[in-house]
């Protein structure tokens, strides 16, 4: 069975002002996520489940089969990269969720699910210091 503290996610958001309207309360962002598979085995990324809050502590919960239109296969010593998006009505708000994946073996049999947690992260506008 494949551990999934072998499997890691990284991400680094950034606020897209040419895509944002702050008078009407939208802030864009984009993510680019980093999936490193550390272990033996190759693993599929099948769904994904995100928890998006803004600082109006409103929550938007995202279910989807893959990513970006792709349920990857992340073969050993391999990472999967990709940038999406996410739209909040505050100028800060944060996002968490999980990957939910599977063992790709050679032999069709006993196909092993595993969850992967993707860590919370921040998505916030630049803050400028005086």
């Amino acid at each position: 069975m494949l551990p999934n503290s072998k499997v890691t996610v990284t991400a680094q958001a950034k606020f897209i002002p040419h895509q944002s309207d702050t008078n009407n309360k939208r802030y864009v962002f984009s993510y680019t996520i980093t999936i490193n598979n550390d272990s033996e085995t190759a693993c599929q990324l099948l769904s994904r489940h995100w928890i998006i809050n803004d600082a109006n502590h409103k929550v938007e919960e995202i279910y989807g089969d893959g990513v970006i239109g792709e349920q990857p296969i992340i073969n050993p010593g391999k990472s999967y990269t990709y940038t999406s998006g996410a739209i909040l009505e505050t100028e800060m708000g944060t996002m968490e969720g999980k990957y939910f994946m599977i063992e790709v073996k050679k032999e069709k049999t006993n196909t092993d699910k595993f969850e992967v947690l993707v860590p919370k992260f921040l998505l916030s506008i630049p803050r400028t210091l005086h």
